[in-house]
């Protein structure tokens, strides 16, 4: 048997957007069986991603009660259907699994009509990871890197994904490696902090931005060369100022929040710099200014990203011995649906720096 954590409606109805807050609600089912080329996974570790939070409000697409949540995770493989080959090289090896299908390898987009589909908690995708054993076909699966822990390998994927994307695709090369200078937003979301660790490696000289001085000092402790609150009145001017000899403009900016993002833009950014955009937490719209045009501004959207980029992602945090940010691991069994909740109320709060992560595997061998 297979424990599995889902939504639940409330009163047997579904609540309106923004006004409802799921319950969870755990189910016991028999063991997957793996069909064709399908792997079965057992899953040791699963992490959160706002769009979870987001599901449990009824404010993201497609919201259903019969699947699991969740789309990062990590487990072992005890089990391969009759088409897998090289079976045996398969068993007992740990994997993390990509978080979406219908996006192969095109630069612009999902190759498939109805475009990327994440896992968890919608009708897209029949998948989640936040159950005890999953099948999952034998090509959406990467060798999980070794010096990560459990915990760290589940808070890799999505937005390790979204990170990669972001940063590397849309900024480009010359923008976000060797010397670059970077300005990465909103610091303390998985994303910010996985695109801090990416662009830090790729040698880049990366600057954030966040309404807490905490976030930035620990954002300087993974490598940051320096921060300032938003809130400041100035605080773009202040930036400038603290770019590197040599430097008097970004070369990129990763955006998280929208709003003023391009106004902003405009000022800090060189002439054809890029503004690379993977969300819109503070506003749903961005006026696109002349002064943003006459300084010829790329402002990029940025969503995701394709198996091809999750594949050469993972190989860069092998190759570079990157870590997630984990802001907290909650172990217990998946049964504990009290704490596990917990772990959701610090997102509802903002609490985290980081990741926030459910180490359910008994012998995963978690260093965390």
């Amino acid at each position: 048997m297979s424990k599995a954590i889902y939504i639940a409606p409330i009163d047997g109805k579904p609540g309106k957007p923004g006004q409802v807050y799921y319950p969870l609600s755990l189910r016991t089912l028999p063991q997957p069986s793996p069909q064709g080329r399908e792997l079965l996974v057992k899953l040791t570790a699963a992490s959160l991603n706002h769009r979870d939070l987001f599901l449990r409000q009824h404010l993201y697409p497609g919201v259903t009660f019969d699947v699991p949540l969740l789309a990062d995770g990590v487990g072992v493989v005890v089990g391969a259907g009759p088409d897998v080959s090289n079976a045996d090289q398969w068993q007992g090896k740990r994997v993390i699994l990509s978080p979406g299908v219908g996006w192969k390898d095109s630069p612009d987009g999902p190759e498939d009509a109805a475009g990327y589909r994440i896992m968890g908690g919608t009708k897209v995708y029949d998948k989640g990871t936040l159950q005890e054993y999953i099948t999952i076909e034998d090509s959406e699966v990467e060798p999980a890197p070794e010096h990560l822990s459990d915990a760290e390998a589940a808070a890799l994927p999505l937005t390790g994904l979204t990170a990669w994307r972001a940063l590397v695709t849309k900024a480009g090369e010359r923008n976000s490696s060797n010397g670059a200078a970077v300005l990465i937003t909103g610091i303390g979301g998985g994303v910010a902090l996985m695109a801090l660790r990416f662009a830090v490696a790729r040698g880049a000289h990366v600057f954030v931005t966040s309404s807490s001085q905490e976030k930035i000092q620990k954002a300087i402790e993974l490598g940051a060369a320096g921060g300032v609150s938003y809130k400041e009145e100035g605080w773009d001017k202040k930036l400038l100022g603290m770019l590197p000899s040599g430097k008097t403009n970004f070369d990129a900016i990763i955006d998280g929040a929208g709003g003023d993002s391009i106004e902003k833009a405009a000022k800090l950014l060189k002439a054809g710099g890029v503004l690379s955009v993977y969300g819109m937490t503070v506003s749903p719209k961005m006026p696109f200014l002349m002064q943003a045009v006459l300084k010829n501004i790329d402002v990029r959207g940025s969503t995701m990203g394709s198996r091809k980029e999750f594949k050469e992602m993972v190989e860069f945090v092998n190759t570079g011995k990157i870590q997630p940010v984990v802001s907290r691991v909650l172990q217990a069994e998946l049964d504990d649906l009290a704490a596990i909740d917990g772990l959701f109320e610090d997102m509802r709060q903002g609490k985290q720096f980081g990741k926030l992560v459910i180490d359910f595997g008994k012998s995963s061998g978690s260093k965390l």
